[in-house]
């Protein structure tokens, strides 16, 4: 029985267990989903042991549990370890999606429902590409499965809880579907991502709101003084202003950035898509380039004053603002968070008090192209899809995967299948069924190809 033969024989049970993780709302941001955490770690245990692991448990940590399944066919076979997560993003705003997120639902060929790609789904196929190769005799690898509870959240208790378990990790490869694909029609392999860091600035001016009337004009608004420094930080050709900051960014060569650019890419649509005007980004490079394989600064929050309905006039007593660093290859995400957080220190006007603190963040990495397991993965792709997979650069980031391959000594193959319609993260999440199907497909072929 091959590949499609035994999906169209088990889809609908498929369905079943996939819609079992995703009606549990893990949404590890919300402490009030605690049990919802421990709730789905087991089903993921049970699911597992059905596919054929010879043994799954869950592992507690200092935070949500991890998941961990073995199965161990021949010492002398290479071992393939499995990364995903199964806690997800919070739902809101809840009023946005045309379904409910956590009760999953099949139409328009594809599963909706929050986690129906990030990261259930695309998690969840590997443990169905794995059952089909156990219960058909094919399996030629040995397999653990390393499932976590914090990846939207930092993954903290994970970097700690690897690190002292190495010895029970150890592999040949990182196996890893959390990224996306250009689209079902092209193909790609992500050989790369970017890292993150992350620092929170407050400003202070009076110690108290003031009346904007009696003191307006003569003090420093915390929120005007927050705006001009933010709006310091990136020049008019997009470049970041904080000194040392490129110091360590890797230089793409231009045989590799022709390759990037291979992808096809229409601009015309990828701004109707978002419904803008224009880009905007560092000058002299593509709109792929910019965010794939250029660091970059962004503002993911603000706040000061007052907000709610009708005039309250007053001069706030404080403002802040979240901002993020997207880091390339050979950038140190906390040597960059403490560039940044000395230049708004040191650009600090003496009218206002500034404290800056740096948040999570972790590092990017690169994958040679060269690997076993990466021409594994382009041959099993490129027998599904019908053509060869292109390989791309992600702008996104999993932090800990840099970490995994510090400890471990392995490189992550990163064989993702979302796509950028999936909305992940936003209302109305959604997998498209063709894709579903075929990252089983896929991952079921990588095995047989990988040696």
């Amino acid at each position: 029985m091959n590949e499609k033969e035994y999906i169209a024989q088990n889809k609908d049970r498929f369905f079943e267990e996939l819609f079992s993780l995703l009606r549990i709302p893990s949404v590890s941001a919300l402490p009030e989903h605690k049990d919802d955490m421990a709730r789905c770690a087991y089903r993921w245990v049970e699911l597992l042991k059905e596919a054929g692991v010879d043994e799954a448990s869950v592992c507690q940590t200092e935070g949500n549990p991890v998941v961990f399944a073995t199965k161990m066919v021949d010492p002398s076979y290479s071992t393939v370890l499995v990364y995903g997560h199964y806690d997800v993003q919070p739902a809101e705003p809840l009023e946005k999606w045309n379904t409910e997120p956590f009760e999953p639902q099949i139409h328009d060929d594809a599963i909706w429902g929050r986690g129906a790609d990030d990261d259930k789904g695309q998690s969840f196929m590997h443990a169905k590409a794995f059952e089909y190769l156990v219960r058909n005799g094919k399996l030629k690898h040995n397999v653990k499965f390393l499932l976590e509870g914090e990846e939207e959240v930092g993954s903290t208790s994970l970097y700690k809880w690897s690190s002292e378990h190495k010895d029970l990790l150890k592999a040949d490869v990182i196996l890893v579907s959390d990224t996306t694909m250009l689209s079902d029609k092209v193909p790609s392999i992500n050989c790369g991502m970017r890292g993150v860091t992350y620092v929170e600035l407050n400003v202070t001016g009076p110690d108290r709101d003031v009346h904007s009337g009696h003191y307006g004009g003569a003090i420093a608004d915390p929120v005007n003084v927050l705006c001009d420094m933010i709006s310091s930080l990136v020049d008019e050709d997009g470049h970041v202003t904080v000194p040392g900051f490129y110091d360590d960014v890797a230089t793409v060569s231009q045989a590799d950035r022709a390759q990037l650019n291979r992808a096809p890419f229409n601009l015309e649509a990828y701004k109707k898509s978002l419904n803008l005007g224009d880009v905007v980004g560092e000058k002299g490079y593509t709109t792929l380039e910019r965010a794939g394989i250029r660091p970059c600064l962004s503002v993911c929050g603000i706040w000061g004053g007052y907000t709610g309905p009708g005039c309250k006039t007053i001069i706030p007593s404080t403002a802040g603002a979240k901002i993020s660093m997207r880091i390339v290859p050979d950038q140190d995400c906390h040597k960059v968070a403490q560039l940044v957080k000395a230049h708004l220190e040191k650009i600090a006007p003496s009218c206002v008090k500034v404290s800056v603190r740096e948040g999570d963040g972790g590092n990017g990495f690169l994958i040679p192209i060269t690997s076993e397991a990466y021409k594994a993965a382009s041959k099993a792709i490129g027998e599904v899809y019908g053509c060869e997979p292109v390989p791309s650069r992600g702008g996104g980031s999993i932090p800990i995967l840099a970490h995994l391959r510090n400890v471990l000594g392995i490189d992550p193959l990163l064989m993702g299948f979302g796509l950028e319609s999936d909305v992940i993260h936003s209302p109305n999440e959604n997998y498209p069924l063709r894709q579903f199907f075929a990252g089983i497909e896929s991952i079921a072929l990588f095995y047989q190809y990988y040696l």
